[in-house]
């Protein structure tokens, strides 16, 4: 599923139209992102918080509807949660899910898709970009910049996560819809995401 994924984004870029149905944002958590956007930015941002919201503080129902993680804490983003079927752009099928650790609590930061180059035309209104270097990743969550996948090992490092796909170096779309962003709705770092300290490590829901 995952290695399907990485294989498709590495050749083509799909953008999907979104659909025209009106949708209420729903009551969100405290750090729910406030932006000033046009009619048509609202609508598809309102759509991805419907389509989003039984995930906000639930990693059960992001584990049940195919996603893993894919990346352990990283500093100003959060964990990365990957679903390998989801491929293309669809405001209301986010391929990555960006949660935040605070203590105990998970909540959902961010929605991220990726591309193997800028889109010629933004997906969204207003749409910045970061990137994410060519890597190797495992199944635990950990990765390893490499240039190709040749260069990655059958296991983790440390020898104990056997490896699960590849990608080269991609462009990504971080929305801050669940967690507000001073830096800015696309911004790809948060610099309220707390301190990837105090023992705030992977959360692997049913041991896949």
């Amino acid at each position: 599923m995952i290695r399907r994924w990485a294989a498709a984004v590495a050749v083509t870029v799909t953008l999907a139209a979104c659909t025209n149905d009106d949708a209420e944002p729903p009551g969100g958590p405290d750090h729910d992102t406030t932006v000033t956007a046009s009619p048509e930015l609202a609508s598809s941002l309102a759509k991805a918080r419907a389509a989003t919201a039984r995930y906000v503080d639930d990693l059960g129902a992001a584990d049940a509807a195919g996603y893993r993680i894919i990346t352990p804490m990283m500093p100003g983003m959060g964990y990365h949660y990957l679903n390998g079927d989801i491929e293309g752009f669809d405001v209301t099928r986010p391929p990555i899910l960006v949660y935040v650790r605070n203590g105990t609590r998970w909540q959902l930061g961010a929605l991220e898709w990726v591309w193997p180059e800028r889109p010629a035309t933004p997906p969204l209104e207003g749409a910045t970009y970061g990137s994410f270097d060519a890597a190797c990743h495992y199944r635990d969550g950990s990765f390893v910049p490499a240039a190709a996948e040749a260069d990655c090992t059958r296991t983790s490092p440390d020898g104990t996560s056997p490896f699960t796909f590849w990608h080269p170096k991609l462009v990504t779309m971080h929305v801050w819809l669940w967690y507000h962003n001073p830096a800015g709705l696309y911004h790809p770092t948060n610099p309220l995401v707390p301190d990837p300290g105090e023992g705030n490590g992977p959360q692997r829901v049913s041991g896949r």
